[in-house]
């Protein structure tokens, strides 16, 4: 699959980016990488906040490849775009998507649900992420990761 197989499903659609919207998609994962890391937050919201960094760097290196997520499942497509975006492997892939899980959980049907262990991943994935991201942009999209 490709992500030119995607748009033909409408699972994407193209979209232009430009470096302000890249710039401040990587703030708001900056900002929320280090909110995460506020002493006295709950394991729930940590891994709320951290995952919610890690999913504003996906929608950016999808921009910057030129499609936005369809609106149905955007979340889902945002990170399972990071196997065509940025080459990510497998299993990180797969413990994003099960912190995906995890966190819907947490915000809509049971508080408590998520483990320190659990929340510290999800902190150290987004920052893997966030290293990466800059790494590619810089590689593959100079264009758009303005100084």
């Amino acid at each position: 699959m490709s992500l030119k197989r995607w748009l033909e499903k409408g699972w994407v659609r193209e979209h232009s980016t430009s470096p302000r919207e890249v710039k401040e998609l990587l703030g708001l994962a900056d900002r929320d990488l280090k909110e995460c890391q506020v002493k006295g937050l709950s394991p729930d919201w940590q891994l709320a906040i951290a995952y919610n960094a890690a999913l504003q760097m996906a929608i950016a290196a999808l921009a910057a490849c030129g499609y936005r997520a369809s609106h149905e499942a955007h979340h889902v497509r945002a990170i399972q775009s990071l196997r065509y975006t940025i080459e990510l492997d497998t299993a990180s892939i797969d413990l994003f998507d099960s912190f995906r899980k995890k966190r819907n959980i947490g915000e809509y049907e049971r508080a408590g649900i998520v483990s320190r262990h659990e929340a510290k991943e999800m902190v150290a994935l987004a920052q893997k992420l966030r290293k990466g991201i800059e790494k590619w942009l810089r590689l593959k999209h100079p264009e758009l990761f303005g100084e």
